[in-house]
């Protein structure tokens, strides 16, 4: 079976003549054209975007208290972990 993608959707954007000559002088260099240039740019950067925004990222310090708590054999859930974890029950029964 042959999927078929239509290009349906439409971007316009406005923007000074200077920052336009950037961007074709990037297409140019990489041997694109303006339109392939543009779009490349933009999912890569819309991806990387949503990836960031599901990753959280700690310091060294942040990273070894929270291992740490996750080691503390005498640590008892509070009532909003107990919340959390009955909602979690519920979505996935």
């Amino acid at each position: 079976m042959t999927t078929i993608t239509r290009n349906d959707a439409r971007i316009n954007v406005r923007l000074p003549s200077e920052l336009k000559q950037t961007i074709e002088d990037a297409a140019t260099a990489l041997g694109q054209t303006v339109k392939e240039f543009a779009i490349s740019t933009v999912v890569r950067e819309a991806r990387q975007v949503l990836q960031d925004a599901q990753v959280t990222r700690l310091s060294n310090r942040d990273r070894n208290r929270f291992l740490k708590a996750l080691d503390d054999a005498d640590a008892k859930p509070n009532a909003a972990l107990k919340a959390a974890a009955r909602r979690y029950g519920k979505l996935r029964g």
